[in-house]
Order: structure tokens, then sequence, then C-alpha cells
């Protein structure tokens, strides 16, 4: 055998074992700065747990604008990212123009784009949506976020940013075999379910939600705790009536037994619509004897009102024009907009909160974590109970001198070891589930009991992210979902709403002024430098061989 024979042999032997190599070890490597194709550890976790075929279908297929072709590729990649991790899952990316009723009925809405080509704008229709199912079970992936940007290049790089966050969540969703359960505690004056229809109609799409009378706690006390201990979420919406001592404890071992709690209260009575209807009302302290339960937890709600300049838009008849009523939309400074804590996922990418007569929380020193979710802005005057407020006042030019009471707080979140405030007291009731303290718990206090109310058009509830009289957008139900969201999530899941990504996009506007400069650099220039070179070498050949 010569040389020539062993070295193609060799050559030969040397293929077959890296092609050995490569079926035995598979690796794809994430080359971009900010590791948009990175998953992350809980993102692996919640693959690993697919056993069966998972089908994700996304409806980014077919003619629409070029912009949102990039939304198509990077939710191609992320997706080839998890079934590179997990050879399960299946993708498929359909058109969806010949199915657009169906989707509407899976409650797929199309979303209206305005595209700008060539400097002219047009309209365009698209369904930015995904559907995850495995067996007979489905969920559908919304991949443009809600919240209220400013471009729709803003729009792009959050729907981009919340990827991992949107189908890891439905993922995870649909695995869950036993589903949490979250209650609205009732018995105390609480908020009307109509009231509350938008916020809860989407935590029972996630959840399995029911309500709970607290109030039954006076003819059994100990069943209605052990009752209530099996529940992962409680939620208190606006009470309006007073906690007796059996119910605050009740409240308070449900907590140190783990039980995570959603409050939201008023500690003024203050009531929109009677001041629509007479023109004045007289606000006061409500006493809903909580002030001892929530400072043995690191927080105090004042009886004071918050009047903010940064503030929502009521609407008011301000004259008539033949018999058509005239209304004019103008800054209600007792309803503040408030902004979110823009490193927590709670708020990151929430549009801002309107809050209705608020009031002010104070947190005190203790072993409690104490994370600020809706802050005021800076313009914030503070208003002392009793008073009483007139509408008309919304005439009056805001004088800046008498509004710098400064930032104040809203909403926070408390997370770690809750002592019981009935650590060292005298029990209502006796009770074998009693504990002096909460292991690693969390809750989240809001000083606004109408934060999750939506209101009502001829008869039927409205979306509670939109005013029905101004059209002004509100971020409340993303933020009332994203904490509810938060409080029951034990994997860490939400944390992923934290990821943040920039994405280069296209100068539009620069790009239709300079387009034949652009055009000319790009196809005209290198046919003119071709066709210089080619004469070139032609007459260097010929001086060279003639």
């Amino acid at each position: 055998m010569n040389k020539k024979s062993l070295y193609i042999i060799g050559l030969f032997v040397a293929l077959l074992f890296l092609n050995f190599i490569n079926q035995g070890i598979y690796k794809r490597f994430d080359l971009t700065a900010d590791k948009r194709y990175t998953l992350s550890e809980t993102t692996k976790s919640i693959l690993s747990e697919i056993n069966e075929p998972l089908f994700i279908t996304v409806y980014l297929e077919g003619d629409f604008p070029s912009e949102f072709k990039r939304l198509q590729i990077e939710t191609r990649q992320f997706l080839e990212e998890l079934a590179a991790e997990n050879n399960n899952i299946k993708i498929n990316f359909e058109n969806p123009d010949d199915q657009r009723e169906a989707l509407i009925k899976k409650g797929m809405m199309p979303s209206q784009l305005t595209v700008e080509e060539d400097g002219k704008l047009s309209e365009a229709i698209i369904f930015p949506w995904a559907e995850i199912s495995v067996d007979d079970k489905f969920k559908i992936v919304s991949l443009l976020p809600t919240a209220i940007v400013a471009s729709q290049e803003e729009q792009l790089q959050k729907a981009i940013e919340n990827l991992e966050y949107s189908f890891l969540s439905a993922i995870n969703g649909i695995l869950e075999k036993n589903q949490k359960n979250v209650v609205l505690l009732t018995g105390n004056g609480e908020l009307q379910d109509i009231y509350q229809y938008s916020f809860l109609s989407e935590v029972s799409k996630k959840y399995r939600l029911t309500k709970f009378p607290l109030d039954s706690v006076a003819s059994n006390p100990q069943q209605t705790l052990k009752d209530l201990t099996s529940v992962d979420l409680a939620i208190i919406t606006k009470p309006t009536e007073k906690f007796t001592e059996q119910e605050k404890f009740t409240l308070d071992q449900y907590i140190t037994n783990g039980g995570k709690t959603l409050w939201m209260l008023d500690n003024v009575q203050a009531d929109q619509d009677s001041l629509l209807a007479t023109g004045k009302m007289l606000a006061y302290p409500r006493d809903l004897n909580l002030t001892d339960l929530l400072f043995s937890y690191g927080v105090r709600i004042n009886a004071t009102l918050i009047k903010d300049l940064y503030a929502a838009q009521i609407a008011l008849a301000t004259g008539t024009v033949g018999n058509q009523t005239q209304f004019q939309n103008l800054d209600w400074f007792y309803h503040p907009l408030v902004s979110g804590n823009p490193y927590h996922p709670i708020t990151k990418n929430v549009g801002n909160v309107r809050l209705q007569f608020a009031n002010q929380i104070d947190t005190l020193k203790n072993n409690i974590k104490k994370t600020p979710l809706l802050v005021s802005s800076p313009l914030t005057r503070k208003v002392g109970t009793p008073t009483i407020i007139e509408l008309q006042s919304i005439a009056e030019e805001p004088i800046e001198e008498d509004y710098k009471a400064g930032n104040q707080l809203f909403a926070v979140l408390l997370e770690g070891d809750f002592n019981s405030a009935y650590k060292n007291r005298i029990k209502p009731y006796n009770s074998s589930l009693f504990k002096e303290k909460a292991s690693n718990n969390k809750m989240i206090v809001i000083a606004d009991g109408d934060v999750a109310r939506n209101q009502i058009l001829k008869g039927k509830p409205t979306d509670l992210s939109r005013d029905k009289w101004t059209n002004q957008e509100f971020g409340n139900k993303d933020f009332l979902i994203n904490a509810v969201d938060y409080l029951l999530d034990d994997s860490g899941l939400i944390s992923l709403r934290n990821k943040t990504l920039k994405i280069n996009t296209l100068d539009k506007q620069k790009a239709y002024k300079e387009r034949t400069f652009w055009q000319f650099l790009n196809v005209i220039l290198p046919l003119i430098i071709l066709g210089v070179f080619g004469l070139s070498f032609h007459y260097l050949r010929k001086r060279k061989y003639t």
C-alpha cells in the first residue's frame, strides 16, 4: 500500500471520527453581547419537565410590516433554542389569514399597526399570537406587550424582551398539575365583584379563584382558620367595615402559616361617585382596626390624602351647545398617576397606574425587606382628614409652592420572616395552628382600594386598563396581575421579566431622506468599482502579453 493510499484511508477515518463526535456532542454558542439567546436556569428547569410532545404554533407568517419581520425572526430563533434544549418541543409558523375567525374565538385579537414606508403612513393588521398545546390542553401567548409605549420601535423591543417570560409562563401553566388557590375575602364590606371583574377574570385564567367569607370566623373560628391555611393567596379589596379581633387573628395566623396576601386598603372614606353627584363631599378617616396588624409587619397607612400635580384626568360637563352637553377632560389632582419601580419585575414595563384618593404609606424599621412598587411624583401635597373636597377646586390654578411634599409611597412589597402580631398578646381564640413567625413569606400592601376598580358601561364592566370617559390608558391591570404572579411564583419565573435587550432599529425618516445616497453606495458604486477593476486588469494583461 503506497503513501497516497494511506493518506486517503487516514483522512476517511478522521472524517468518520469527527462525524461520530458531532453526533454525540452538541453545543450552541451565544455570541450576542446581551446574551439574548442564552436560556436561564429557570427556563431550563421548566423545559426539563416536558416529557411528551409540546406543540407551539406561531401566527407570524405571511405579509406584514417589514419591521415586524424582526419579531418573527427573534421569535423563531428563541423557539429554536427551546427545541434544542428539549426535542419534545415542536415548532410551526402559520399564516393566520385564512383562519382569522377561529383565532378570534380563541381569544387572539388582531393588532392594528401604523406602518411607515417611503415616508407614507398606512395601516396593517397582524395576529401577534402563539398557541401552545399538550394533549387536550392549550394556552395562548400574546407576542406584543399591552404596556403603553411611545412608539412601535419601543413596542417591538419590549415584545422581544418579553419572549422568554411569555412563553415559559404559558408552558409552566400548561404543565402544572395543581393550580394555585386564590381567594377573594368577603364579609367586611369589600368592593363588589362587578367592579373587580376586569382584574379577577384575568386571575381566574391562571389560578383557581373562589370567594372566602372571613366573617364565618364568628361561628367557627378554628375551622375557618384551617380552611384558610389551605389557600395560597388571599386578596383583600377595599374593605369598609372594621375587622374583629377574631378576624385579625385569623389573617395573622394565615400569614404566619405561609399564606400570601394582596392588600388594597383605603384608610380614608372618599367616594368619587358622590362627589360627581353633589359637587362636594366630606373625606374622613376610616377605622378598619388593621393598624396594629400592619404595624407588626413593618408598614403604616396614614389617614391623609395625597394630591399630585402629575394626575389622571376626569371628564366634566363644561356647558352646552344647542342641546348637546359639552365635556372637557381636566386634571384631577386627587387621582395620582404614579410610576412603577423600573427595576422590579412586578412593575417593569408597566404603564403609569391611576390611583383614586390614595393614602400614603410609611415603612417601619424591622427585619422585613421592603421594596417600593408605586411612588408618586415629587410635586405632591398632603391633605389631612377630615376635610371637605369640592369639585369646583379643579378649576383653581395650582400654586407650585404648595406641592413640595416630595415622593410619596403608595404600594410596597414586603418579604421575609413576619412576626405574629399576637406573639406576646392574648389570643382571641385557641388554635393548634398557632405560629409565632412566618418563614420566608411575602405580601403587597397598596394604599388605595380602588386600584382594581373597573368602570361600568351600560351595566357591564369595562377594561381596567382604560377610562371610559377620557379614553386614557393605565397600567392598573398589568400591575395587579404581575403582583399576583409574583406572590405565587415559587420557581422564580417572573424574574425573567427583568431581561433587558438592546434592539438596533432603523431610523426611517433618515433612511427615507438619504435613500438616494445609500442606493448609490450599495448598488451603483460596487458596479463602478468592479468595472474599473475589470478594465484595469484587461489593460495590464494586454500590455504585458502584447
